[in-house]
């Protein structure tokens, strides 16, 4: 599985996201996201620049809750120039707003609410829900399976997979032990994030430092 690590805290761009990826660039990552609150654009300009100088796939994820937010946000992924945007639910709207750019979509499936985001809605509901997203060209969706408030995570997951046959599943929010990357993969899913968990360090809690952190998420996703 790919390991999409976010220089997030509590769903948030962490304020120091320029100071922490010097220290993280030559970890081994290859996948590397933030979110669109935290830091003023211009960081985010300068910390895309940074990422893609090194050879990594960026991601912005959307965590604004109206619609007229999103595609707001939707613009600022296309200022900073990132390869791929994640989450929001209006998706013809940004898809027709990335038209002619090259930045890939992934929308959220279920129904996600508040911030940090909780996911409602049943397996049922995110099968149907990907089955649209690939009709109308999104190269993926976002799940936020570990966020989930009604539905088990990993029957999600596989909804997900069911649901958008061929597409590059990702699942966001609380995924913090090697336990549930293990069902993740098992469940079908390409990616995952992790953000908090590693800041927080309790993604290995006997080991202090964030490239340790790190290093034994890129070895558990590789497992």
């Amino acid at each position: 599985m790919d390991f999409i690590f976010m220089l997030t805290r509590g769903d948030m761009t962490i304020e120091d996201c320029l100071e922490v990826f010097e220290t993280i660039k030559n970890s081994g990552l290859k996948h590397v996201g933030f979110k669109d609150i935290g830091v003023p654009i211009t960081t985010l300009k300068e910390l895309n620049s940074r990422m893609k100088a090194a050879g990594m796939t960026t991601y912005l994820e959307v965590v604004s809750e109206t619609e007229e937010d999103t595609l707001r946000s939707a613009g600022a992924a296309l200022e900073v120039g990132v390869d791929r945007l994640m989450g929001g639910t209006c998706a013809e709207k940004i898809l027709d707003l990335l038209k002619g750019s090259s930045i890939e979509y992934f929308p959220f499936p279920g129904i996600p609410v508040g911030h940090p985001t909780k996911l409602g809605g049943t397996p049922q509901l995110v099968e149907e829900q990907c089955r649209r997203f690939r009709e109308l060209g999104c190269a993926g969706v976002d799940l936020l399976a570990y966020r989930a408030t009604e539905a088990d995570p990993v029957e999600l997951t596989r909804a997900a997979v069911r649901g958008f046959s061929g597409g590059y599943i990702i699942c966001a929010g609380s995924v913090d032990s090697r336990e549930r990357i293990r069902a993740l993969s098992q469940a079908g899913a390409h990616a995952f994030t992790i953000g908090t968990a590693v800041f927080n360090g309790c993604y290995s809690p006997r080991k202090g430092h964030i490239l340790s952190q790190i290093g034994d998420v890129l070895a558990d996703a590789s497992a």
